[in-house]
């Protein structure tokens, strides 16, 4: 299999923790792709012209992360990392959906950051910054419940934690949530997630 990817990509390391946590991460090569350079070739991947994309040894194109995730999910031995019926499926779903709508918000909220000063909206700003903030008080408020095996809602909780801590430190996001806070210590300490910290291309 093939991970077209780029390296900042909280979506990509999504599905890189996925790989380590099921045992698959060897049977995957790494193609690094710029997704703003059309002579990448990533649109005729992925019509979307997004990573990740994970390309099959059979030639199908699996995107986004949440659809490649369940798939490297399906080809293990392992304790799935998403059940597979009842309540504890949609609670792992749901939870996955809040962490990625974080992740959508903090994007959005960088990419304005880096638009020219004089074109950049201080509401739309505050806007994605609102929803991470309302989020995070959503997850502080079952973070209680959050221990146990890793589950896919742990991982792209996680996740989500981690790339605010990456691109907006300045929110200290810790300061009233203590046991999400707490809960994140421990779980990023996992060798999956020591294994794919973002750091800036240098």
């Amino acid at each position: 299999m093939k991970l077209r990817y780029s390296p900042t990509s909280p979506y990509v390391r999504k599905v890189n923790v996925v790989a380590i946590e099921t045992g698959l991460q060897d049977r995957i090569e790494r193609v690094p792709t710029v997704t703003a350079d059309p002579a990448s070739g990533l649109a005729k991947d992925n019509p979307l012209g997004k990573v990740p994309v994970l390309i099959t040894d059979d030639g199908m194109r699996f995107y986004d992360s949440p659809v490649i995730c369940e798939y490297l999910d399906s080809l293990h031995g392992r304790p799935k990392l998403i059940p597979s019926e009842g309540m504890a499926r949609w609670t792992v779903l749901r939870q996955q959906a809040l962490a990625d709508g974080v992740l959508d918000a903090a994007v959005l909220r960088l990419l304005e950051t880096r638009r020219p000063s004089t074109q950049q909206s201080t509401d739309w700003i505050e806007k994605q910054r609102g929803v991470i903030l309302r989020s995070l008080d959503a997850l502080e408020a079952e973070a209680k419940d959050l221990n146990g095996p890793a589950t896919m809602g742990q991982i792209a909780i996680a996740v989500a934690l981690g790339y605010v801590d990456f691109r907006f430190a300045g929110d200290k996001w810790r300061d009233r949530r203590p046991t999400l806070a707490g809960w994140y210590e421990t779980f990023s300490q996992r060798p999956s997630m020591t294994a794919t910290v973002p750091r800036d291309p240098s």
